[in-house]
């Protein structure tokens, strides 16, 4: 991996860090679930889906004490008794825990409880996090049948911010292809060029589509959407993915 790309990879862990610092500055979009959306758009582009994820995150301002945590913690093992719960990792500074649910075909559910401690407050997060490594009629009608809207409702108490992520593969050839299955991908997103990086085998753009009511500010514009290509070289199938409004997972 060359100097560029890892530039690259530290600077958007470095913009994920501080989404995660911020609070809550995306919301659910109106129109629909922004998943949905992006596997639509990436199967009429011929691309086989084969992971995917949705993290969903709130800032628990209410919460102000560990034992406020604590009791909160205990309110979620009795709403969810049957997934499985870490023995909670604390220190002076940090208290963390986590459960995951029971196995489900091809996909996974987790919470992930946290909060920073001082003598003054504690400043808390819960995550929740869906992930499968397939795309198919029983993912879309856990997203669609009321089950995840449920989830969220016995999860959070606002509504979270949500970040979402596709990834899939797809059989062109010719490497030199990579910037038009970029092009073709952000047009079907009509979505604008904010910035980008392109290797010979690898490109990154990030752009902003109005299909997605979320965004972030960026030294270029602001952007909501992440579309990463990596070619396996000649002859072997293409990797792409794509995430708003960043990319979530390794690439």
């Amino acid at each position: 991996m060359n100097r560029k790309i890892k530039v690259f990879f530290i600077m958007f862990a470095i913009i994920g860090f501080i989404i995660l610092q911020v609070g809550n500055r995306t919301t659910v979009a109106n129109e629909g679930l922004d998943l949905l959306k992006l596997a639509s758009v990436l199967q009429s582009e011929n691309i086989l889906l084969d992971e995917w994820s949705l993290n969903a995150r709130e800032h628990l301002v209410n919460l102000k004490t560990q034992k406020e945590i604590q009791a909160y913690t205990d309110d979620f093992r009795q709403k969810f008794p049957d997934w499985k719960w870490s023995t909670p990792s604390s220190s002076r500074q940090k208290w963390e825990i986590t459960a995951v649910s029971p196995s489900h075909q091809n996909r996974k559910e987790s919470l992930q409880l946290m909060a920073t401690l001082t003598k003054q407050k504690a400043d808390a997060y819960i995550i929740y996090r869906t992930t499968g490594t397939a795309w198919n009629s029983s993912t879309e009608s856990f997203f669609t049948g009321g089950k995840f809207e449920d989830r969220l409702s016995d999860i959070f108490r606002e509504k979270p911010a949500i970040f979402s992520c596709i990834k899939g593969v797809y059989g062109d050839k010719m490497v030199k292809a990579l910037p038009n299955k970029v092009k073709n991908v952000l047009s079907a997103f009509n979505a604008k060029e904010v910035e980008a990086l392109k290797e010979d085998s690898f490109m990154s753009v990030t752009g902003f589509s109005p299909m997605f009511a979320n965004s972030i500010d960026g030294k270029n514009g602001s952007f909501n959407l992440q579309v990463a290509v990596r070619s396996e070289g000649l002859g072997a199938k293409n990797t792409i993915v794509i995430g708003t409004p960043i990319i979530t997972v390794e690439y």
